[in-house]
């Protein structure tokens, strides 16, 4: 099935079947999602025992670019967002992300238009040193105000 794009006038795939069959997936998506931070927003990671420890913080004294991001959710869930930000900036901004990539899936979806993210080699590249760059600041002397 092909459908026609107003914007350009060329002619594009279009995804068959019903909006809402097509919605299905994303809505899936948002449901499992959804369950994950409520209950990370219920069982509280600031209090000892609910969750296992992170093992490289635990055996080394190492912070991991993970460290703090259930405390960055649950902080997230309750709406301070200031305190999120502290446990785990880049957990914070990688939710934001995922929710604008969820809502293009979903229009995308919606208008029958399949959802392809591209990732190349210098995304990875750049996505990685980001997070070693953000780990290695969080546990040197100066970066005291990212730890979790």
């Amino acid at each position: 099935m092909r459908g026609v794009n107003a914007d350009s006038r060329s002619v594009t795939p279009s995804t068959p079947g019903s909006v809402a069959g097509r919605l299905a997936v994303p809505a899936g998506m948002l449901a499992a999602t959804a369950a994950a931070f409520a209950y990370v927003g219920a069982v509280d990671p600031n209090e000892p025992g609910h969750y296992p420890a992170c093992p490289l913080l635990r055996y080394t004294g190492v912070f991991c670019p993970g460290c703090g991001g259930l405390r960055s959710a649950h902080a997230v869930v309750h709406g301070d967002f200031a305190a999120a930000l502290q446990a785990n900036a880049v957990a914070v901004v990688g939710y934001a992300v995922l929710a604008v990539v969820w809502t293009v899936w979903v229009v995308r979806a919606a208008r029958g238009r399949p959802m392809r993210i591209e990732l190349r080699s210098g995304h990875l590249w750049a996505l990685g040193t980001l997070l070693l760059v953000f780990t290695v600041v969080r546990n040197l002397p100066f970066g005291g105000w990212l730890h979790p």
